[in-house]
């Protein structure tokens, strides 16, 4: 309620109304971000006539002309003091949407009832409308502000009101959660996700800058859900790949879909095996689709489940298990994807223990078929179990012992320095709860670790011994993982919607070749990663594309082995899709000098999400390749003026726009310019106004620019009558390109014919210019009283001396009453120097006068006739009998009433009733009890007593009561319907 108060808390009425009308024009989607001036335009409306309005609102940016001009009327109404109200409420308030606001007026009588009305209609008490008095003040509360309260408000006290009008202003709607990017296989379920600042709002959703409607509900679907905003694609094509826009009244959120083709990726192939009898195999691959079923294949043979083997299907992983080992299960075994052309493949060999009758006292021997020089290698996944079974004999039972040791010569093996004797005695299984432990049993011992790490990987010694002798073996575990991830990837030639991608290999690559990289990125305040490959890269470096100009990305790298997928890598530095701007347009070059070269050019077409810095200008001698800046920096102008350049050089010109991204192309010179003053022909381009004779009226400026051209820079020369202009007199202002003749106060003796010349060496070029000064006439000569005869006089008079320096184009004739010499005019734009003045009335005495006429106007001053012209009285006065004058005087009375009517919006209707009453009654009209005289809209006829109220094109909130009032002398009445406007279904 402080609002239009200033410093001194005054009430600025100017300044608030310009703010609410400004505020009216939003809700109406008219509003321009600012007036265009400072102007009190309260106050110019105020003293201009209508017919000035439009003029006045086209001029200060007014949008709600015909909202000012109702308060204009009604603020003039209210400029009588007030006896119920010290003070009354303020023109306009302004609130918030969802806001509360509190009207206050001041009562002179404590005591006094107030009604508060709305739009015409009493506001009766409810949750949002609360009704306070406290002593003098009265106030009304209105809660939680919507756009239905934007209307005018009274407060009524008796037959007295006071005026305002609410308005309410609607906040823009913000996305709080934007957009995020999607990539999907054909077929899958599409959900596009955001987040609005309030409920219910109503957004715009674009693919690709194309709007998409609710027509189109056999493709897309909407939903809303409070604050949150739906696009729903249930099956997802190929076409419907590309950016997604929502929007609303204040913010834009843009993503990506990328529809693939369905592809199945193999995160870990199944692996050859080596089982010794009545062991377990188990065969184990992962597929990155959970939903792919496939089959088991033996030897090309599709396997079957029993009670031995069995299949499984769990998420995205599948097993094959075959317990109990025989022989006859030693072959090649595959598994193959349902509808998609891979054949995964492994080979389970059969590990054959052989045990020789040993006799009895044996030096102890381990049956490996492996044994030799060369150490044996086993192959383990990192995480799973690695079992070492080593069959053994001898007798008397040999001690077990495992050792792990590292290589360190060719021809030695080194315990480690921290290693650890694994043993048992023969006489007992050594069973540890440990991760690693070992085994004894009869014929052989195993060697288990569970769920094998790195630091498992290396050779391992198992020596047996007994008294007879001893016997070693080594066995080397090789332990293979996924890749460490790869360090944060680098972001370079970062371009319009691209960009190139650069990492280095990962430090360890779990033991097994690289064999590609899986890069992502994702929007950088966005939680989701979106995939740009499903093929590997097997490059180090790639260029992502389509990417949105002007939003913040980030990269993320992931390392495939044979293994797996490593996890990701550190996010890149974030960066920003910005291209530099295209090249300048219309680059040429304006003028050359001796030392100087003027160049302009236009924007570029393209400037982009990077904006424009500015521009830097460069030159080189012809045959050169050297660019040097012909200016120090950057200019943001589109023209250049490059100085102290050499006489005679041949130069090569270019521009360049410059922005974030870096350089636009060049703009450069087709041909080489020399730098030297081009002799060109002296011409004068006279303007059209000045080719007849140009008037003006004594007092006013004269300007008169005239365009020339001429290399070098010409002579210029002014004379007037064939003389030498006086500098005194007039200013004469020459540059390379115009002359301006300039007198700041025209007089009569500048009148004349004036010659500007040009002169290059011998060759010229004149052109003369014909001046008028013109003032008023002074007034006719010789005015004189010719002849009287009955109710006419005759009058003569000559040209005046002074014709102000213009042809008289006619005269004005006045009479004069002698009792009273008021001055009413005969005759207007008279040519003649005599006329004839009829019509007067007897019995008076007549004085005349005569204006002379020019363009400029009437003269200051009269030509008065000296005597004066008598009108005789002839004949008897006749005195008519007095009647009674009958009278016909009535009230209004309404002889056909309003009907009520029910129309469709946009169309234009019409209300009408018939009224009669002497003398003829003024006719109101009004809509909800508000007086629609000053409203546009609406257009009333009166014909015969027939009164028509057109309103044109109507919509919904034109509904309402309307009446039509006819007041007279005698009295008034009002007679009123109901208009219903129904909305165009």
């Amino acid at each position: 309620s402080t609002e239009g108060h200033d410093e001194g808390g005054e009430f600025n009425f100017s300044a608030l109304l310009k703010k609410s009308s400004f505020l009216r024009s939003v809700n109406r989607g008219e509003a321009k971000s600012e007036l265009q001036s400072d102007a009190d335009v309260w106050e110019i409306l105020r003293k201009a006539p209508p017919s000035e309005y439009e003029k006045i609102a086209f001029q200060y940016g007014i949008t709600d002309l015909r909202g000012m001009l109702k308060r204009l009327k009604r603020i003039k109404k209210e400029e009588k003091r007030s006896t119920a109200f010290l003070t009354k409420l303020d023109p306009a308030y302004q609130v918030d949407k969802g806001q509360k606001i509190k009207l206050m007026v001041e009562v002179a009588d404590p005591d006094a009832d107030v009604k508060w009305l709305k739009n015409g209609q009493e506001i009766q008490v409810s949750g949002r409308y609360i009704f306070e008095a406290v002593g003098n003040k009265r106030i009304l509360t209105i809660n939680h502000c919507s756009l239905a309260d934007d209307a005018a408000y009274e407060c009524a006290v008796g037959e007295e009101k006071s005026f305002t009008e609410l308005f309410v202003k609607e906040l823009p709607i913000l996305i709080t959660h934007p957009l995020e990017d999607q990539m999907v296989m054909v077929g899958e379920r599409v959900e596009f996700e955001c987040e609005v600042s309030e409920e219910g709002a109503t957004v715009k959703w674009e693919k690709d800058g194309i709007e998409l409607t609710r027509e189109e509900t056999f493709k897309y679907r909407f939903k809303k859900d409070g604050k949150k905003q739906y696009l729903i694609i249930n099956e997802s094509t190929k076409e419907d790949s590309g950016h997604y826009t929502v929007k609303t009244n204040g913010g834009v959120s843009v993503a990506e879909l990328i529809v693939q083709e369905k592809k199945l990726e193999v995160y870990q192939s199944i692996a050859d095996l080596t089982v010794k009898a009545r062991d377990q195999a188990v065969f184990k691959c992962e597929v990155s689709d959970e939903n792919v079923k496939g089959i088991w294949l033996k030897n090309g043979r599709e396997m079957v489940p029993d009670e031995r083997i069995k299949i499984s299907h769990i998420g995205r992983i599948h097993k094959l298990t075959i317990e109990d080992v025989t022989p006859d299960d030693e072959a090649d075994y595959s598994f193959i994807p349902q509808g998609f052309a891979y054949n995964l493949s492994a080979k389970l060999q059969f590990l054959e223990v052989k045990i020789a009758f040993v006799p009895r006292e044996e030096p102890p021997k381990i049956h490996l078929d492996c044994l030799g020089q060369s150490p044996d290698t086993i192959v383990v996944v990192a995480g799973n179990k690695l079992r070492l079974d080593v069959p053994i004999s001898g007798d008397p039972t040999p001690i077990v012992i495992w050792q792990k040791l590292n290589k360190s010569n060719d021809d030695s093996i080194a315990p480690l320095e921290n290693s650890t004797d694994l043993n048992t005695d023969s006489k007992f299984v050594f069973e540890s709860e440990g991760r690693v432990r070992v085994e004894m049993h009869e014929d052989h011992c195993v060697f288990i670790i569970e769920g094998a790490e790195k630091e498992d990987e290396g050779v391992y010694r198992v020596t047996v011994k007994n008294p007879v002798g001893e016997d070693k073996a080594d066995i080397t575990v090789k332990v293979i993982d996924i890749p460490d991830p790869p360090e944060a990837p680098k972001i370079s030639n970062v371009g319009e919607d691209y960009c190139t991608v650069q990492w280095q290999p990962p430090k360890y690559n779990g033991g097994q070749p690289v064999l590609g990289y899986i890069l992502e990125r994702k929007k950088k305040k966005s939680y989701r990663w979106m995939r740009l490959n499903f093929d590997l890269l097997k490059e180090l470096t790639y260029e992502a594309k389509r990417m949105i100009e002007g939003v913040v990305y980030e990269m993320r790298v992931y390392a495939v082995n044979s293994v797996g997928m490593s996890r990701p890598s550190p996010a890149s530095q974030p960066f920003m899709p910005i291209a530099p701007p295209s090249e300048p347009t219309h680059f040429t070059v304006e003028d050359v000098s001796d030392s100087t070269v003027a160049l302009k050019w236009r924007p570029p077409e393209r400037i982009g999400a990077g904006g424009l810095d500015g521009y830097i200008v460069e030159y080189c001698k012809d045959g050169s390749t050297e660019w040097i800046p012909a200016l120090p920096g950057l200019t943001e102008r589109t023209s250049a003026l490059i100085k102290d350049l050499v006489t005679g050089d041949k130069l090569h010109f270019r521009i360049k726009a410059i922005n974030l991204a870096g350089e636009s192309g060049a703009a450069i010179t087709k041909d080489p310019v020399t730098v030297q003053e081009i002799l060109q022909r002296p011409k004068i381009w006279l303007p059209r106004d000045l080719r007849q004779t140009l008037v003006k009226k004594v007092g006013e400026t004269i300007n008169i620019v005239i365009p020339f051209q001429g290399k070098p820079r010409p002579k210029i020369i002014w004379t007037k009558d064939g003389q030498t202009l006086d500098s005194k007199n007039v200013g004469i202002r020459n540059s390379n390109t115009d002359t301006i003749l300039f007198i700041r106060k025209a007089e009569l003796h500048h009148s004349g014919a004036y010659e500007v010349t040009l002169q290059i060496e011998n060759m010229i070029d004149k052109v003369a210019i014909m001046i008028q000064i013109i003032d008023k006439p002074g007034p006719p000569q010789n005015a004189k009283l010719v002849d009287v005869w009955g109710f006419n006089a005759a009058l003569e008079w000559t040209p005046p001396q002074d014709d102000g320096n213009a042809q008289i184009s006619g005269y004005t004739v006045q009479k004069a009453d002698k009792k009273t010499m008021e001055w009413y005019t005969v005759f207007e734009h008279y040519r003649r120097t005599n006329c004839v003045v009829s019509d007067l009335i007897m019995g008076n005495e007549y004085f005349f006068r005569v204006f002379s006429e020019n363009l400029c106007g009437l003269s200051e001053t009269a030509a008065t006739t000296k005597n004066s012209a008598y009108i005789q009285k002839t004949g008897t006065t006749y005195k008519p009998p007095s009647y009674k004058e009958h009278d016909f005087s009535e009230p209004p009375k309404f002889t056909h009433p309003l009907v009520n009517r029910s129309v469709i919006a946009g169309y234009t209707t019409t209300l009408s009733c018939a009224v009669r009453g002497i003398p003829k009654p003024k006719i109101f009209w009004y809509k909800n009890k508000m007086d629609l005289s000053g409203d546009a809209k609406y257009r009333m006829f009166s014909k015969q007593g027939v009164l028509t109220l057109e309103i044109r094109k109507p919509a919904p909130f034109d509904s309402g009561i309307y009446t039509c009032k006819a007041v007279n002398e005698c009295g008034e009445a009002e007679i009123e319907c109901r208009l219903d406007i129904r909305g165009n279904q």
